[in-house]
């Protein structure tokens, strides 16, 4: 199932440092202890230089110091750095020796979950609802999985489902804001120690420790909680908050 819009994709290890190591590792934790499929994410790049490595001409300045934009070829991307691109999403996989030879030639590149199947699905909203339902959820004693953060947007990891589920699961609910997205088959999310567009990604609710494999809460006890603070939302929830 692709990423639908709402109705109207060891614990040390995954510590956010940024560093081309914490990425490699951490993508072989998700990949052979989790059994996660993953894929590099396209990154960023300095502003006006383009894919193949050209810049944007004599004046273009020191890289570093530059505005960053997505490495594809879309000057409009609405998620800079944060989606696959070469390879395509159907390549995530839990095979270390590919793991490693992606991270070993682009070791800065984000972590892409590809999400549902047997791997975790996803729900995400904007971050000051996302916090709102998080405490809703925490203080109604509710058990959540890890969750990932953005400085724009946070997804709750929750266990696979199914489009069948997952519309019975909407229909009942009055109204679904359009900035709630649902990551099932055919969609992904970005993980920690990722940078992109947005920002640095990071977990808000870590992976338990140690743990050979994540528990996942089961969506229908989460989503009308995320639905209700999106709503709750200023401009009720109708922005989609990459």
């Amino acid at each position: 199932m692709r990423e639908i819009p709402g109705r109207r994709r060891k614990f040390s290890l995954l510590r956010p440092s940024g560093s081309p190591t914490a990425a490699l590792r951490a993508a072989l934790v998700c990949a052979t202890e989790w059994q996660w499929p993953v894929l590099p994410g396209v990154g960023l790049q300095p502003a006006g230089e383009d894919p193949g490595g050209g810049r944007g001409g004599p004046d273009a300045g020191d890289a570093e110091a530059r505005p960053r934009e997505c490495g594809c070829p879309h000057p409009d991307c609405v998620v800079p750095g944060a989606h696959p691109f070469d390879p395509g999403l159907l390549a995530a996989t839990t095979d270390a020796r590919m793991v490693r030879w992606w991270w070993t030639n682009r070791p800065t590149a984000p972590i892409i979950l590809a999400t549902g199947g047997r791997a975790p699905c996803a729900v995400s909203l904007p971050a000051v609802a996302a916090g709102r339902a998080l405490a809703v959820l925490d203080h109604a004693g509710v058990r959540l999985g890890p969750v990932v953060a953005t400085p724009t947007r946070w997804s709750f990891l929750v266990a696979p489902y199914g489009l069948e589920e997952l519309g019975e699961l909407l229909h009942r609910q009055d109204w679904v804001p359009s900035s709630l997205r649902f990551h099932g088959e055919g969609g992904y999310v970005v993980l920690p120690p990722s940078r992109t567009g947005a920002g640095r990604v990071r977990w808000e609710r870590p992976p338990l420790r140690r743990a050979r494999a994540q528990w996942l809460p089961r969506v229908e006890t989460v989503v009308d909680a995320l639905v209700e603070a999106s709503a709750g939302a200023p401009g009720g929830g109708s922005k989609l908050a990459y």
